[in-house]
């Protein structure tokens, strides 16, 4: 079956601008959303430039050599990104995240990662300062992210059949370079190394199991996740969704694992422990975590907020609209006004799009459409 694309909406020219609220709003720490979610986690998209084009996030057909990128000058400014961060940790954020696109195409990124690693939580600790990659650039890189403070990376890794992986990236990139990535990574220092292999039935789930034999006891954390309707470029379907119990069911048939808890409020993934002889988790051997956004939704404890390359802020990554904060930026507001702007955005979200996803109406043929992963990262 052919899959089907649709024609990329673009979101960086949508959305009204920001009116600053009428009462100012002081950080406490302890901001909160409609639903009681705090702000703890904040993901900053750093180009919307990539150089693969994995048909879940930027298919060629849509994402040719016609397509328009952002010229450098829409861009945030490593300045404002890190003026925007210090604000958002003000108000409770403890993680960053650098996203993309492709983070690595940014031009001296380790230099941005430099001045988030001067920057604190409201309780004078370094941020929790953490980079996604596809790894093709990682091998060149790594020493110098660890070396200007990044602390942890994640590599996007959906096979480690060549074939499958140099059809799935669709430019024919070979898995090896991305291997010897996550090697580099390993041999810079960077701790708690994981991949995420994206899981789409009938694409690559047959790569399942050779991923956690290969991971496995590497102190690399192997994390499947669900095929996700994120966007409107990948032709999304729910008969290529693999849930994660079946998955889990598939690496139990061969790979002894025992349920884990959660490392943290909010954390996205259910984590698996691979078992020793005695049923209990060797350490050792590591474990395995599954991210289930469409069978099992995780929005009730959701604190994330996205930023995009441009400086708009989403508070999901299902929403179809952003909040124009480069506006303010070069506008000349003042930090208090960005401050109580954040609250007052924060404080409106009642995003839980996974959790009603069954009961919403079809969006095939309506002028609304999600934003794109590729535009605010994953």
């Amino acid at each position: 079956m052919s899959e089907r694309v649709i024609p990329l909406v673009d979101h960086r020219a949508v959305g009204p601008g920001l009116v600053l609220p009428n009462h100012p709003v002081a950080p406490t720490g302890q901001l909160t959303d409609t639903l009681g979610r705090p702000l703890r986690d904040l993901r900053i998209s750093v180009t919307d430039r990539c150089n693969f084009r994995c048909r879940y996030c930027m298919p060629k057909e849509v994402f040719d050599k016609e397509h328009a990128f952002l010229p450098h000058g829409a861009l945030l400014s490593f300045e404002e990104i890190t003026r925007l961060s210090r604000l958002f940790l003000a108000h409770g954020v403890r993680k960053i995240r650098l996203t993309g696109g492709e983070p690595l195409l940014r031009r001296h990124v380790e230099n941005l990662i430099a001045q988030l690693a001067e920057l604190r939580t409201v309780d004078g600790t370094t941020p929790d300062l953490t980079l996604t990659t596809n790894g093709s650039l990682l091998a060149r890189k790594a020493r110098a992210l660890k070396d200007a403070g990044l602390q942890r990376v994640t590599v996007s890794l959906d096979g480690l059949d060549d074939a499958v992986f140099r059809r799935m990236n669709d430019v024919d990139f070979p898995v090896a370079d991305v291997l010897a990535g996550i090697e580099a990574a390993h041999a810079a220092g960077l701790a708690h190394i994981k991949v995420n292999m994206v899981v789409k039935r009938g694409t690559n789930d047959h790569e399942i199991l050779p991923m956690a034999r290969h991971f496995r006891g590497t102190g690399t954390t192997l994390r499947f996740i669900e095929y996700m309707d994120v966007g409107a470029t990948n032709g999304w379907r729910m008969d290529e969704v693999l849930p994660s119990a079946e998955l889990i069911e598939r690496l139990r048939a061969e790979l002894p694992l025992v349920p884990l808890d959660p490392t943290a409020p909010g954390e996205t993934a259910e984590r698996w422990g691979y078992a020793d002889a005695s049923g209990r988790h060797d350490p050792a051997l590591g474990e395995v975590g599954v991210i289930s956004s469409v069978t099992q939704a995780f929005c009730g404890d959701c604190n994330r907020a996205r930023l995009s390359t441009e400086g708009r802020l989403f508070l999901c990554l299902f929403a179809t609209q952003g909040h124009d904060l480069r506006g303010l930026l070069r506008g000349g507001a003042s930090d208090g006004d960005i401050t109580s702007a954040l609250a007052h955005i924060w404080q409106g979200r009642g995003d839980r799009y996974s959790e009603l996803r069954a009961s919403l109406p079809a969006e095939a043929g309506q002028g609304t459409r999600r934003v794109e992963m590729s535009y605010i990262g994953g």
